[in-house]
């Protein structure tokens, strides 16, 4: 091969050229939005400090308090041992949080490659093949040889140098993309641990239901054996016996859809943790082994946006799209290519050790290129417009993101406000109920009271009962989704991860 000696001022200059152009980057620089400019999730007249107390289990005041930090392990408030040890093996064991960590490998992975385009690509080609020649054609080595052996090696670097900044926007958006898959699986712990709280807190309520109506049963069986006595001794009617006998049978229709709802919630465990539903949890629940927490967190708006998960991932969707529009002006200018080929072909192996060192044996090619585009239809320029939507619609989102989290911690922090109030007038109706019915009980045992008294009775204290039950549940499930609202302390998790007045706190990857 002859050597090819490419003009050295011509590539100097070239290289001078494009290093004065190396520090720019094309189309906006990323801005954190601005955050919020309400202070309070609800209008000041209607905001309260304290939720009202009942005397009853799980009746305790609630105080609301500003800017009170979250746990990490944030379901720790709850006091149960059994729910800590099912929520840690749902995040290890469950699938869509597998899936989670396995995207935000991806999402890294497709970073850390783009960033590899910062850097020259070096190759190494080769190729041996035997020869040769007819015998009526002169032997092309001096040796005389008709048959020969062509070896041929080359070294290629190449480098793109990144003159507009699009290399660089690329890998920001992908790194941006990262980051927002980072804080989508901390929305997938979140969302998982709040969904175990929450199952495990509608089987307790199931459980009450249950016992709530099994106690009607009883009290129902044990007032028809009352007027089957009476009945004996022709102090009652045929006809009572047949009415109690039938608000026994529909007292008793209800427990066998109560079994089955508490069966599909034992279901739904099983499947939270990784497991099939043939295998339940040991662990059972009832409202009377949950602790309801006395102080709940109220984190500020501006404050509460950091926390976030899923305003988080909205926000670093905004990043990613920014460096895409970048990414469409850079891609609309000229791309510069420095190259360089270092290689040999020599047509004998005990030739090729001293052609890769003897100097003037090897062929050496280098320099550079730009392709600019001219025309092309129009493509690049509606794809520089399309990045610009791209943008404006993920700024859009975010917005729509942060109104949704202010909604559900006003949401929330309504539904605790009332839970207490309907706990409150729930449980004062409960005791109300049960003493109407020991009341009624007494007289129809002395023939004061008939047989519409005492269903009435009957009736009204089931009602009550399941309806106190169900308000208590009510008050453990709303406390769950105001931690969940507030973003659920993924922050706490360790040391490193914690925010600082001069640092916010960053997403990273759980440790397995």
């Amino acid at each position: 091969m002859i050597p090819l000696r490419p003009c050295a001022a011509s590539l100097a200059l070239i290289v001078a050229l494009v290093s004065s152009l190396g520090g720019c980057m094309f189309g906006p620089d990323f801005r954190r939005p601005d955050p919020p400019k309400d202070g309070s999730y609800l209008a000041p007249e209607t905001a309260i400090a304290e939720t009202v107390s009942a005397n009853v289990l799980g009746g305790e005041a609630q105080r609301f308090v500003e800017n009170l930090d979250i746990p990490g392990q944030w379901w720790s408030v709850f006091q149960s041992k059994p729910l800590d040890d099912m929520i840690q093996r749902a995040l290890a064991a469950n699938p869509d949080v597998q899936a989670a960590i396995a995207a935000l490998k991806i999402a890294q992975q497709n970073a850390r490659a783009q960033r590899a385009a910062l850097f020259p690509t070096v190759g190494l080609s080769g190729s041996a093949t035997h020869n040769e020649v007819p015998a009526s054609v002169a032997p092309p080595l001096s040796s005389g040889n008709s048959i020969f052996g062509l070896f041929t090696g080359f070294l290629n670097i190449s480098y793109v140098l990144d003159v507009f900044g699009g290399v660089r926007r690329a890998a920001e958006s992908l790194d941006a993309q990262a980051e927002s898959q980072c804080f989508l699986l901390e929305a997938a712990y979140l969302t998982l641990a709040s969904n175990v709280v929450v199952a495990a807190v509608t089987e307790a309520s199931l459980r009450g239901q249950l016992a709530a109506t099994e106690r009607t049963v009883e009290i129902q069986r044990q007032t028809l054996g009352l007027l089957q006595r009476r009945l004996a001794l022709g102090q009652s009617a045929v006809a009572d016996v047949a009415t109690q006998q039938a608000a026994l049978a529909q007292a008793e229709a209800q427990l066998p859809p109560l079994r089955n709802q508490l069966s599909q919630q034992r279901h739904l465990l099983s499947t939270l943790v990784g497991e099939t539903t043939r295998h339940e949890p040991a662990a059972t629940f009832e409202l009377a082994s949950l602790a309801l927490p006395r102080d709940l967190p109220v984190s500020l708006p501006s404050r509460m946006v950091e926390q976030r998960p899923d305003v988080r991932a909205a926000e670093a969707n905004i990043h990613s799209a920014a460096a895409l529009v970048g990414v469409a002006v850079a891609n609309q200018l000229p791309q510069f290519t420095l190259s360089a080929m270092y290689g040999f072909q020599v047509p004998a192996s005990d030739q090729i050790f001293q052609v890769l060192f003897v100097p003037g044996q090897a062929a050496v090619t280098a320099g550079g290129s730009f392709l600019a585009p001219l025309l092309d239809g129009g493509a690049l320029a509606a794809k520089k417009k399309a990045a610009q939507a791209a943008f404006e619609q993920s700024a859009a989102q975010y917005r729509s993101t942060v109104l949704t989290a202010f909604r559900n911690v006003a949401d929330t922090l309504r539904a605790l406000e009332f839970d207490a109030l309907a706990l409150k007038a729930t449980s004062d109706a409960e005791r109300a109920a049960n003493l109407s019915l020991e009341i009624t009980r007494r007289r129809l045992t002395a023939g004061d009271a008939g047989i519409l008294d005492m269903l009435n009775a009957e009736l009204t204290y089931q009602q009550a009962s399941l309806a106190l039950v169900q308000t208590r549940a009510s008050r453990y499930a709303d406390t769950a989704a105001l931690y969940q609202a507030l973003g659920g302390g993924w922050w706490n998790r360790d040391d490193e991860g914690k925010a600082t007045p001069a640092k916010r706190a960053v997403c990273r990857a759980p440790k397995p």
